[in-house]
């Protein structure tokens, strides 16, 4: 899979701004989701869910220069912030206001309106940005390659975002997927406050900040407990979107792979067969089971597709995640690309072009997969 990881990384690199190091999330504004679902949206933003996913790509293939780019960028949003809100997505300049407005005068992607410039996400309130943004920056402090290693002052800035993350872990949000009319205490949101104060906790042993460690640790520990009790659902024997909700959502694989429990564990297990039985048309998985704004989804999204093929190979089922992860890549264009959204009837990409998350997407899954060289050489 070396070449669909070059064409992966290409793309990465070609969606940097370079003055600032932030990286977009598409290239394209408005093209929609679903043909006529008017789910048309400007993604030529920086969205701060893509961080840890981001930094792990960039990692893996060591694309150090990018990747130090853009954990200084990461820097500038939490020393702007100072402990405060965080949006969920900024300008490549990090500018912060970004009015949505319609252009009536443009006829749409095959003609499907319609075209919006900017985003109105930005005044959303999504809990899980704390934590990506301390999963993404963490790398600052244990890599030992980065000319600029993060230490003691950058700490301090991070926990206040860590401080944040603890405050808002079970509040309501508009959760990672954006929903405006719609809020509740999403689990992906406490698993991101949860991973915020995890690798704080790990980095305050690699400062050797005692203390500190135990602060966070104990803090992790406590959001851990209340997302595994109150994320649980007996009925349907799955981890739920929401604290006691019933509804199944793509982003609860994020457990395993952010640590919070090990792919062993029986209940993440059958969370995965749930969301294979609720989720999946063939290999794509769609985001979610509930009706949203704008009713049913009718594509699956790609990125959940990776998190499927991912938490497959974690929990031992390699041949079944090489299976779909085969189907991803045929679903690519001519030139290795994919978009935002697969349509599971007819394969088609639908959704913004070529999506950030879609290819980090296949490096990360390439990565998880791939036979190592001694089986080779």
């Amino acid at each position: 899979w070396q070449a669909a990881v070059i064409r992966a990384a290409i793309t990465l690199k070609l969606s940097v701004y370079e003055d600032t190091g932030a990286i977009i999330a598409a290239m394209t504004t408005s093209v929609p989701e679903a043909p006529g679902s008017a789910r048309n949206w400007d993604y030529r933003y920086c969205w701060l869910r893509d961080a840890f996913f981001v930094v792990r790509a960039l990692n893996s293939i060591s694309e150090l220069g990018t990747m130090e780019d853009y954990l200084r960028w990461l820097t500038n949003v939490v020393v702007r912030s100072a402990g405060g809100h965080v949006q969920p997505l900024y300008g490549i300049g990090l500018e912060e206001a970004l009015p949505e407005q319609i252009l009536d005068h443009l006829p749409g992607y095959r003609h499907h309106a319609p075209v919006r410039v900017g985003n109105q996400a930005y005044e959303h309130f999504q809990h899980d940005v704390y934590g990506n943004i301390v999963l993404g920056a963490a790398q600052a402090f244990h890599d030992a390659r980065l000319h600029h290693r993060a230490g003691i002052e950058q700490f301090s800035h991070l926990e206040a975002v860590g401080e944040r993350a603890f405050e808002m872990y079970d509040r309501a949000d508009a959760g990672m997927w954006e929903l405006r009319t719609r809020s509740r205490i999403h689990t992906s949101s406490a698993l991101m406050s949860w991973a915020a104060c995890d690798r704080l906790a790990k980095i305050a042993v690699r400062l050797e900040l005692a203390d500190r460690a135990a602060h966070w640790h104990g803090r992790a520990d406590m959001i851990g407990k209340r997302i595994l009790t109150e994320a649980w659902n007996e009925e349907r024997q799955t981890y739920a979107e929401s604290f006691g909700g019933r509804d199944l959502d793509a982003s609860v694989l994020l457990m395993v792979e952010v640590g919070l429990i090990a792919p062993t564990d029986k209940r993440f297990i059958a969370t995965v067969d749930a969301l294979e039985k609720y989720l999946c048309d063939g290999p794509y998985m769609r985001r979610y089971e509930a009706p949203d704004d704008f009713g049913r989804p009718e594509t699956a999204f790609n990125i959940c597709t990776f998190w499927r093929i991912d938490a497959l190979a974690r929990i031992g089922r390699k041949e079944q995640a090489r299976e779909i992860f085969e189907a991803m890549l045929a679903a690519r264009n001519h030139v290795g690309l994919l978009s935002e959204d697969t349509h599971p009837v007819t394969g088609q990409m639908w959704g913004n072009f070529p999506q950030t998350y879609s290819m980090v997407g296949i490096i990360n899954c390439a990565m998880r997969l791939s036979a190592s060289w001694e089986s080779v050489i």
